[in-house]
Formats: structure tokens, C-alpha cells, sequence
């Protein structure tokens, strides 16, 4: 678990996510409430995790964090700075210093592009560096995510999924970014690919001070990552804490049952040993 701060770098108040649908062969239209009036706050240098079912608003909520999608009211602050403000170009700095990595790294990687084209791309596109210069940065990456730098020229497919993770960290490092989204981006894999990306999360917060916020519908998974946890349920966060409080003493009925659906650690050993 990474050092905790108490100086906030990112803060989020009163923030809702409403889509209007059509409905199907008539002109009717209907709203559907995404997330509703969510609250967090994520400490400079912790980890976040946002946690609870499939549905409940965590993909929405990080899709507005990084301005992939823009919310249909409240507040996002990002280290003192009222983003939903920004537009057009003021927007640039921001979008390197918020990364987000996916579930699936299969579909968010260019299967046409080799390992050290894919890190590098995010230089070519903010036109930074030489091309020697790009290059240097894409092996120095593959190394502090575990990809031998002799690997750089392999097409993401002759990866394994563990490793086309790796990948997708080390593109979402290429710009030093400050806040690192990971949306389900350990469910895909099996548990000992788990644990092992785990180990080389803590170690790249640790070498970048990164900030972190860690989307799951695991409680197991974020356990020990996580410093603060903020659980959803039905588009609203009903309850945020440091993590080994919540553990010990949930408030509400919705975080009691997702820790009592937690698997146990006879069941873990017994995964692993299978």
C-alpha cells in the first residue's frame, strides 16, 4: 500500500450522469440516471477503489474523470483546477496527466502496430521527443513493466494477456501522467496474473508517485491496494472510507454484502493450488 497524503488531488462533488434513449419504434424518449449527486475525494499519492456491481455507475463515474465523457451536472477538481471549465486546447494538459487503462487490452491496442510503436504513440501524437528519443522511452518503459526490451518489435497478439496489460501500462505511462485510471483492468486475467500486476502497480506508484483509481466489483482484488475505498450502488457512492475501516466496519447493507460474498482464504488456496 502506497503512502497516504491528506492534500486531495483530485475532488469530485455533486456529480450526475443522465443518457436520453429513444425507444425502439416510437418517438418517445426516455432518461436513464447513470450516476446520481457522487462525492469522492482521491488522495495525491493513494489509491481509490471504486467498487461494487456491474451497473452501479463505476465505469460512468471514471469516464467523466477523464473527460471521456462530460456529465450533465456538478464538479470535478484536479489538483485545485475546475476542468469542466477547460475547453479546446486548455483541455491538452490535462489529458496527459489523466490516463485511463481498459479491462479488455486486446481491443484498446492497435493490432497492427508493434510493442514499441503502441508506448511511443502517445510522444508522436503530442509531438515530443526524436524518433531515437521516442524509442529510448518505449524500451525504458517495457523494462519497468516486466516486457524485455527485445520484445519491442512483437505485435500485440503474440502477447499473452498478462503481458498485453503490461503493455497497456506502459503506454498510459509514455506521458507521466499524474492520475492512473484502471477500469477492470485486472478481472481478465487469472489470479497469479493478478497478484503479479498487482505487485507491479505498487512498484510504478512508487517510481512515478502516481496516484491511483482502482475500478472493481472485487473486494478481494483491491484489499490490499488500496488506501481509501468508495463503494456504488445504484449510481450514488453510499459509502467512502480508508480501506481497512471499511473491512472492520461497514455502515451500509450493500457494503456488508458484497464483504460477505468475498471469498474466503481456504477457497483462495485452493484456486491457487488447482
Amino acid at each position: 500500500m502506497s503512502g497516504f497524503r491528506k492534500e486531495p488531488l483530485v475532488c469530485i462533488r455533486g456529480l450526475s450522469k443522465q443518457y436520453v434513449q429513444r425507444r425502439p419504434l416510437t418517438s418517445a424518449k426516455f432518461t436513464i440516471r447513470a450516476v446520481e449527486n457522487v462525492d469522492l475525494t482521491i488522495q495525491r499519492g493513494g489509491t481509490l477503489a471504486l467498487v461494487g456491481e456491474s451497473g452501479a455507475g463505476k465505469s460512468t463515474v471514471v469516464r467523466c474523470l477523464s473527460l471521456i465523457e462530460r456529465p450533465t451536472a456538478g464538479e470535478i477538481w484536479f489538483d485545485g483546477v475546475d476542468v469542466l471549465k477547460l475547453r479546446g486546447k486548455k483541455l491538452l494538459p490535462l489529458r496527459r496527466q489523466i490516463q485511463i487503462i481498459f479491462q479488455d487490452p486486446t481491443s484498446a491496442l492497435n493490432p497492427g502496430m508493434t510493442a514499441g510503436e503502441i508506448i511511443a504513440e502517445p510522444l508522436v501524437i503530442q509531438g515530443e521527443g526524436t524518433k531515437s528519443e521516442r524509442r529510448h522511452r518505449a524500451l525504458e518503459l517495457m523494462e519497468q513493466t516486466g516486457l524485455p526490451a527485445k520484445w519491442e518489435s512483437k505485435l500485440p497478439l503474440e502477447f499473452s494477456g498478462g503481458q498485453r496489460q503490461r503493455l497497456a501500462i506502459a503506454r498510459a505511462l509514455a506521458l507521466q501522467p499524474r492520475l492512473l485510471i484502471l477500469d477492470e483492468a485486472l478481472s481478465g486475467l487469472d489470479l497469479a496474473n493478478q497478484e503479479m500486476i498487482l505487485r507491479l502497480l505498487a512498484d510504478l506508484q512508487a517510481m512515478h508517485s502516481l496516484t491511483y483509481v482502482h475500478v472493481s466489483h472485487d473486494l478481494r482484488m483491491v484489499s490490499d491496494l488500496a488506501d481509501e475505498v468508495a463503494v456504488m450502488y445504484e449510481g450514488r457512492v453510499v459509502e467512502q472510507k480508508r480501506t481497512a475501516e471499511l473491512f472492520a466496519h461497514p455502515e451500509h447493507p450493500y457494503t456488508q454484502d458484497l464483504l460477505d460474498a468475498m471469498p474466503s482464504l481456504e477457497s483462495i488456496c485452493e484456486e491457487r493450488s488447482a
